[in-house]
């Protein structure tokens, strides 16, 4: 009796999920969820978070099943919400969740995610149609749309940079490699000649957007011929910044693109100890596309040059990488090769 009125007693000041502080909630979530994504999820987490949840899974005892599920449910609607925010904004989000689960409930999750989330700058255009704001800021100033484009998504600033004036082009992607930190002042001072306003300015910290990875990675979008051109024209306006855009314009793993009779192509023009160095640090899935293009003999002799190298400086990895991209990007400007891009037609002709 006296067993049963201690289990009552401790059962009564057992905390619920509503109860529960974040640490324990993410406890109970990943002992729920299992050790092997666990070990996944704790990758990407700094020391001191791992050391803090280990510590809340030590302490933790039993699990009620309407515990665990409380949380499982709580994580499912956080998701969702970040899902919908990142696709449309806040007010989106919030229309969606509102539907979804009802007006209070909604208001909660929002508010939860908010305080600590920064929405970016022009959140409004995010679920815009490109075509739509390509007609809508053309005729802005070059440093206006660079300033949009590096906000958005980088397969929609694709879109609406190809489809700019070719002097413009080259204009805008020169902006945009430039670019370093803009302040909230400017980023209303934008929205407000747009007649938009931003969906919430969670900060006033500036924000950083833009510079060489922000083009790379549009550029690396758009179709062969306008990159071609913007290019060739930031290569006359500022050679320096052209070389390093084309730097990172395909990297050495991008190999894996090139079908078979490229790569024989290209292997025929590199050297063998700058590939043995080249394929020290990279995934298997490259090494094997490049075994897979060599005879059994040079594969044999590529594979010893690596093992007996020894260790080799990240630095010299990377400039070997570099060579061969180089001799890539000489051989498709060359037409000798094709190099597959996203959103490109596959018709070769």
């Amino acid at each position: 009796m006296a067993k049963v009125e201690r289990e009552e007693a401790h059962g009564s000041k057992r905390k619920t999920g509503k109860d529960l502080n974040g640490r324990q909630k993410a406890a109970i979530f990943l002992v729920t969820i299992g050790s092997e994504i666990s070990a996944e999820i704790f990758k990407y987490l700094r020391e001191d978070e791992i050391e803090t949840i280990t510590f809340e899974i030590a302490r933790l005892e039993t699990i009620e099943p309407e515990q665990k599920d409380a949380i499982l449910q709580e994580f499912q609607e956080l998701m969702l919400a970040n899902q919908f925010i990142s696709t449309g904004g806040i007010d989106y989000a919030r229309e969606l969740l509102e539907k979804a689960l009802g007006n209070q409930k909604a208001v909660d999750i929002i508010n939860r995610l908010t305080s600590s989330l920064q929405v970016r700058p022009f959140d409004f255009i995010r679920r815009t149609d490109p075509a739509h704001l390509l007609n809508f800021i053309q005729q802005e100033h070059p440093q206006t749309i660079a300033l949009i484009l590096a906000y958005l998504e980088p397969n929609k600033a694709s879109v609406i940079l190809q489809n700019l004036p070719n002097e413009v082009q080259s204009d805008v992607a020169r902006r945009i490699a430039t670019m370093d930190r803009t302040s909230p002042e400017v980023l209303r001072e934008v929205e407000r000649v747009l007649e938009k306003k931003l969906s919430t300015l969670s900060s006033e910290d500036y924000t950083a957007a833009g510079g060489v990875p922000s083009i790379v990675e549009i550029l690396n979008l758009v179709d062969r011929a306008s990159e071609k051109q913007i290019i060739e024209s930031l290569e006359d306006e500022d050679p320096e910044l052209a070389e390093e855009i084309k730097k990172r314009m395909f990297v050495f793993e991008d190999i894996v693109m090139l079908d078979d009779k490229a790569i024989q192509k290209v292997m025929r023009e590199v050297d063998g100890q700058e590939l043995a160095k080249a394929l020290k640090s990279v995934d298997q899935d490259v090494q094997d596309k490049i075994f897979k293009n060599m005879s059994k003999r040079a594969g044999s002799m590529l594979k010893e040059d690596m093992e007996f190298m020894g260790p080799v400086r990240l630095k010299d990895v990377e400039e070997a990488q570099q060579k061969i991209v180089s001799i890539i990007r000489r051989l498709e400007d060359a037409g000798e090769i094709v190099v597959s891009r996203v959103g490109e037609d596959e018709l070769v002709v």
